[in-house]
C-alpha cells in the first residue's frame, strides 16, 4: 500500500515550507484542563523531528476535540507538551490563517516548527466534502500559497473527509508522514497476510461500525469467528432470541441501535456459530458485580461480560494466530466491571499469534494496564483502524493517492 502514495522519502524539504497535519486530540483533566496522556504527541513527534532534521520549515496543523466539547480548546499547552518530547521548541500561534498567521509561517527558519491554532476553531472544518470542494475553502486557499508541501500524518483522522486532511492535496504536492505510512503498511499487510484461525474481538458502544466489520470480515473469510462484547455483545444476544431484560433492550432502542439488531440476526443466520456471543454477562445488583447465565438475564443492567465468557473467549484467543481487536468488553472505567475488558487484553499480550489492538478506548485500557509493548501492533487511530477493518476507504489516503497520480 505504501507504494500507492507518496512519503516523506519522495521529498526534498530542506529550506521548503511543509505544513503537516498531525492528530494530537487528547484527554484533558475536565476540571484543570491539563493534558492527561500524550500518546499521540510522542507518535508524531517522528515525523515533525525527521523533518526539522532535514532543514524544513514545519507548520503544524491539529484539532483538540470538538465544539460543545468541555475539552475543546487552544493548542498552546500542546506547543509546550511537544516542545518537551521534541527537545525543540514549538512556536504556537492563537490563529489559523490571519495575517499575524501568514506572517509567523513567512518568517520560519529552516529547522524551526510552528503550531498553528485548533483547526476545528474554523467552522468550514468539521464539514464533510470532497477534496475538490475542500481546497476552494477559506483554510486551504489562505495558506496554500505559503507551503511547497502537505504531509498528512493524521491516521486517526484518515477516515474523515476535512478540509485540513484533504483540501490541500489538490494543489500541493503531498505525502504521508510516518505515522500514517506505519499505520496503513501494517495494518493492511495484516489483512493481506493472515493466517489461520484468525479471531476478531469487537465490543464498544459503537455497534455500526463493528457489525460493518463482522459481516466484512466473515463475508471475505478473513475471520474464522467473531467474538462480540461490550453493547455489540448485547445486541447480537438479543439478535440470538435470548431475553437481555428490558432495561437492556431500551438502552439499545434509546440509541437508536434497533436496526443492528436485525443486521445481527442476519449475520447469525448466514455465518452461524462463527458469530459468537456472551453465555453470561455480569450486572449490577445492590451495588455488587453479580455474573448471570445468559438465560436467566433479570431486568438489570448489563455492564460487562461474564466469567464463563472470559474464559471461552480467552482460550479462541490463545488457539488463533491473528488476532483483531476493537472496543472494551464493558465499563472498564469502573473497577468492577474491568474484568472482561483487562482479562481479554492479557489474553492478546500471552498470545503467541499476531496480535492488533484498534486505537480508542481499548487502546487506552492496553496502555493503562502497560501491555503495549506486548502486541504487534497498537493503533492510534479507533475509527480510521475499524474502517479498514470493515473494508471502506479512508477519505484522507484516497486523497493522497489521488495526489500522487
Amino acid at each position: 500500500m505504501a507504494k500507492e502514495f507518496n512519503t516523506i522519502d519522495d521529498f526534498d524539504v530542506e529550506d521548503k515550507t511543509v505544513l503537516v497535519r498531525i492528530d494530537i486530540n487528547s484527554p484533558v483533566d475536565p476540571s484543570s484542563g491539563i493534558i492527561l496522556d500524550d500518546t499521540r504527541l510522542k507518535l508524531h513527534a517522528q515525523t515533525v523531528k525527521e523533518l526539522s532534521n532535514k532543514g524544513a520549515k514545519v507548520v503544524l496543523l491539529a484539532h483538540q476535540s470538538r465544539p460543545g466539547k468541555k475539552d475543546f480548546s487552544t493548542l498552546a499547552q500542546h506547543a509546550e507538551a511537544l516542545s518537551d518530547i521534541l527537545n525543540l521548541r514549538v512556536k504556537y500561534i492563537d490563529s489559523l490563517f490571519s495575517n499575524s498567521a501568514k506572517q509567523a509561517i513567512k518568517a520560519l527558519r529552516p529547522h524551526e516548527i510552528l503550531l498553528l491554532e485548533n483547526a476545528r476553531f474554523y467552522s468550514e472544518e468539521t464539514l464533510s466534502r470532497s477534496p475538490l470542494e475542500q481546497s476552494k475553502t477559506h483554510l486551504v486557499t489562505q495558506l496554500t500559497p505559503l507551503i511547497d508541501y502537505f504531509v498528512n500524518d493524521a491516521f486517526a483522522a484518515a477516515h474523515r473527509s476535512q478540509p485540513s486532511l484533504v483540501g490541500f492535496t489538490v494543489n500541493t504536492p503531498s505525502a504521508a508522514g510516518r505515522v500514517m505510512e506505519k499505520e496503513l503498511t501494517v495494518i493492511q499487510d495484516a489483512l493481506d497476510n493472515v493466517e489461520h484461525p484468525c479471531v476478531f474481538l469487537l465490543g464498544g458502544m459503537k455497534p455500526e461500525d463493528s457489525i460493518d466489520v463482522m459481516e466484512n470480515v466473515l463475508s471475505n473469510e478473513t475471520a474464522d469467528s467473531v467474538l462480540t462484547t461490550g453493547i455489540v455483545g448485547n445486541i447480537v444476544l438479543w439478535a440470538s432470541g435470548a431475553d437481555i431484560g428490558e432495561v437492556n433492550k431500551q438502552f439499545i432502542i434509546s440509541k437508536g441501535y434497533e436496526a443492528m439488531v436485525v443486521r445481527s440476526k442476519e449475520l447469525i443466520e448466514r455465518f452461524g456459530d462463527k458469530v459468537k456471543y456472551p453465555i453470561d454477562v455480569a450486572c449490577q445488583i445492590d451495588g455488587n458485580r453479580v455474573d448471570i447465565d445468559s438465560s436467566e438475564i433479570p431486568n438489570e443492567s448489563i455492564f460487562d461480560i461474564g466469567e464463563k465468557t472470559i474464559a471461552f473467549y480467552a482460550k479462541e484467543i490463545r488457539n488463533a494466530k491473528y488476532i483483531f481487536a476493537n472496543g472494551p468488553a464493558g465499563v472498564f472505567e469502573d473497577p468492577q466491571f474491568a474484568m472482561g475488558t483487562e482479562d481479554l487484553i492479557n489474553a492478546m499480550a500471552n498470545s503467541d499469534g499476531f496480535t492488533l489492538i484498534g486505537g480508542g478506548h481499548i487502546a487506552a485500557a492496553t496502555a493503562g494496564l502497560g501491555l503495549e509493548e506486548y502486541m504487534s501492533h497498537l493503533s492510534s487511530g479507533g475509527g480510521a483502524c475499524i474502517s479498514m477493518l470493515a473494508g471502506k476507504e479512508l477519505a484522507a489516503v484516497e486523497a493522497l493517492k489521488n495526489s500522487k497520480d
